[in-house]
């Protein structure tokens, strides 16, 4: 009996003064100052700040030692220079010891105490038990231990979830879209929201949509790779109005789907605040709006370029410096949109080139107009070629104003090897009529008992390849067309 009234003395003793309690000191390890357990692998670690700390957790308290515990951790981080004011419902470690760990941790990954501030839930989080496990499956997805903490900075949410339950399954859902393994922390570096998302909501809703418009679900993974943003976007407010505001352009699905295959960023332009408004700008430029769907689908990123300010440049430009006026200036656009962020500099090397060969101004104006790809030619190329129109063919200068296209056409590989077979066969003609035209239909007409009648002239669609008249065959592939050239002419097709 008295035994039991000496301990519960003890105990009210205790209540009323916790700090005359004493706990057992652990003992000690060997070497106190030495981390022991490893984090992102079984094997000893050269990098310190990657290694478990051995701080435990300290006693049971009861409720005073808590608040206890609480006032004396909020003093040490107020010290450090971190505002503890949201970590008031969050429950801390019992020692300032384990806190002070968890600090030093988060700065020697790389962040600093304002990174700290801008997320100080992070410092709920057990280094041993979240801390470690998440960054351990992060390396060992792909992302450099050199940017872990770039990564934390970017999204500290992370350090809260369950490596099994939340980052597993994000990871093989990315694999499953054909993400290449050794792209994963690329991607992740890049957008690294992806690990807070639900599998079954908007990233499985817009591979289907995209899918389901025409691309090829082999092709999601270097989208994903290219712009993982799109995993993320909402297909009703963000992806389906895009597609339907381009669709009533005249552009179709298909060729839509190709755009995005190869240009996955384009899924990222704000219809209201970017897409219209350089579309109006365009009409409001002087161009057609029957010409809009092929601008797009040769010179996509022409959506989302400061247009207004870069049109009134170029044609402020082309009217002071080329004498092309807003009417050309227009043309120009249509024929080759690249033009608008076309340098200024390199324009002119090619007026000045053609000015000094004896081409009056108006003249080379006129060149321009009708075949826009020779500002972006290189000169060195065009002396070479001007140079066999001069001193090999002998023909007058006239017929390069009217055929400008001429230029852009390979010396070695086009313009002389046919010359040749002409002057040989003894026929005389345009300078059209053998280079505008397929291999095939070269040997057709080289060999024809007639000299076949020339139609109107050809149009430029880009880099040097001419879209024929209706009743012509298209130019042979023995020239490598540009991706744009082919999206170009899956648009006419279709």
């Amino acid at each position: 009996m008295l035994s039991i009234l000496k301990r519960n003395q003890t105990l009210k003793s205790l209540i009323k003064n916790p700090f005359h309690f004493t706990p057992k000191p652990p003992k000690p390890s060997l070497n106190p100052r030495k981390f022991t357990v490893l984090p992102f692998s079984t094997q000893p670690s050269k990098f310190p700040e990657y290694e478990m700390p051995t701080v435990t957790w300290g006693v049971v308290q009861g409720r005073k030692e808590k608040l206890v515990s609480r006032v004396i951790i909020s003093d040490y981080l107020k010290s450090i220079g971190i505002i503890p004011d949201e970590l008031e419902e969050l429950e801390l470690p019992s020692t300032v010891e384990v806190m002070r760990e968890r600090v030093e941790f988060l700065q020697k990954i790389g962040l600093t105490i304002d990174d700290i501030n801008e997320y100080p839930l992070m410092l709920g989080c057990s280094v041993r038990k979240n801390v470690i496990p998440v960054l351990g499956y992060l390396e060992k997805v792909g992302v450099p231990r050199a940017k872990m903490g770039e990564f934390v900075k970017k999204y500290p949410q992370v350090l809260h979830a369950s490596v099994v339950v939340e980052l597993v399954p994000v990871v093989r859902f990315l694999r499953g879209l054909d993400v290449e393994k050794q792209d994963l922390g690329y991607v992740l570096m890049k957008y690294p929201e992806l690990l807070g998302f639900k599998l079954e909501g908007t990233m499985s809703t817009s591979v289907a949509y995209l899918v389901s418009i025409g691309v090829n679900p082999r092709d999601i993974g270097p989208m994903v790779t290219q712009y993982p943003y799109f995993l993320g976007m909402r297909v009703g407010t963000m992806i389906k109005p895009l597609v339907e505001y381009l669709v009533s352009l005249g552009l179709p699905k298909k060729v839509l789907a190709r755009m995005f295959e190869k240009r996955a960023y384009l899924i990222g332009y704000d219809v209201e605040e970017m897409v219209k408004p350089n579309v109006e700008c365009l009409v409001s430029f002087g161009v057609r709006k029957e010409a809009l769907a092929p601008i797009i689908a040769q010179y996509p990123q022409i959506l989302g370029l400061p247009l207004k300010a870069k049109l009134s440049t170029q044609q402020y430009f082309f009217n002071l410096k080329v004498k092309v006026d807003p009417e050309g200036f227009a043309r120009v656009i249509e024929r080759m949109p690249q033009v608008v962020s076309l340098g200024q500099n390199v324009i002119m090397k090619v007026v000045d080139f053609l000015v000094g060969r004896g081409i009056s101004a108006d003249d080379v104006a006129k060149m321009i107009v009708k075949c826009p790809q020779l500002v972006a030619l290189q000169v060195g190329l065009m002396k070479t070629s001007f140079f066999f129109f001069k001193s090999e063919m002998g023909r007058p200068l006239k017929e390069l104003v009217e055929f400008p296209e001429y230029f852009t056409y390979g010396l070695e590989s086009r313009i002389k090897p046919r010359y040749l077979r002409l002057q040989h066969k003894g026929i005389r003609s345009s300078l059209s009529w053998f280079l505008n035209c397929s291999d095939q239909r070269f040997e057709e007409r080289l060999y024809a008992d007639y000299v076949e009648t020339e139609t109107e002239g050809p149009s430029f669609v880009m880099g040097g390849k001419l879209d024929l008249p209706a009743n012509s065959q298209m130019l042979s592939d023995d020239e490598d067309e540009s991706d744009d050239e082919i999206l170009y002419r899956r648009t006419v097709s279709l």
